[in-house]
């Protein structure tokens, strides 16, 4: 639409018509949106900007071009990074390019998240726990894989499962940081055996523990005032 007014088109209407995806259901407003008169100065700021914009646009372009032939050698290890919910491509670039693909640098998985500053510190005296906050680490790396926490949070996974049984308890922040953890253990396990992820499913919890989603349910139903005798469902053979 932009290009458009500063090829000369001066009708709202027409130009209104060049919207796309969910601006195509607001056809009204941007008719109105459009009036009004556009003079020469105005066409040359906006010519002026959107040459601005393309260019940083085939900026980011080569740029992409050039991480994609770095990461070239490291393919493999991207891609199964990749297989874990929640990180993209381009997060598990990242991931890489941090850690590498040479596991035998750290010890164990612990001694990686540790360096990551994704292993909590806990400091105890007289059996009382003083901190238990993270150790400072690769902070652009932490950064990355708790957006990754938070953007699997919702999906129906073993790690949302994680991040909704921690968050009740802790809080988001914390969950957060606790599944990003899970996130980089993961990934140093999928690069160390050469496997792809395979999700335990968002029902690992309940089934590993029955009993305790049984009287957690029973609980949170009789705070609301109901009295509950649970039977078993016969097994129809």
């Amino acid at each position: 639409m932009l290009g458009a007014i500063v090829d000369g088109n001066s009708s709202p209407e027409l130009m209104a018509e060049l919207a796309q995806g969910t601006l195509r259901q607001k056809q009204d407003l941007l008719v109105e949106a459009l009036e009004g008169r556009v003079r020469p100065h105005h066409k040359f700021i906006l010519a002026q900007l959107l040459g601005i914009i393309d260019g940083i646009d085939e900026t980011i372009s080569q740029f992409d071009r050039e991480i994609e032939d770095y990461c070239r050698p490291f393919a493999e290890a991207v891609e199964l990074v990749d297989t874990i919910p929640g990180v993209a491509k381009r997060t598990a670039e990242i991931i890489v390019s941090e850690i590498g693909t040479d596991m035998s640098r750290f010890p164990s998985a612990e001694h990686l998240a540790a360096w990551a500053g994704l292993a909590p510190g806990n400091y105890e005296s007289g059996g009382k726990t003083l901190s238990a906050s993270t150790r400072k680490g690769n902070r652009f790396l932490r950064t990355i894989l708790v957006q990754s926490a938070h953007a699997l949070a919702r999906t129906k996974t073993y790690l949302a499962a994680q991040y909704r049984r921690l968050s009740a308890r802790r809080g988001k922040k914390r969950a957060a940081v606790a599944v990003a953890h899970s996130i980089l253990v993961i990934a140093y396990h999928l690069i160390s055996r050469h496997e792809p992820y395979r999700d335990l499913g968002d029902d690992y919890f309940d089934q590993k523990r029955p009993e305790s989603v049984k009287k957690r349910l029973v609980k949170r139903l009789e705070k609301l005032g109901y009295q509950v005798n649970l039977e078993p469902i016969p097994v129809v053979s």
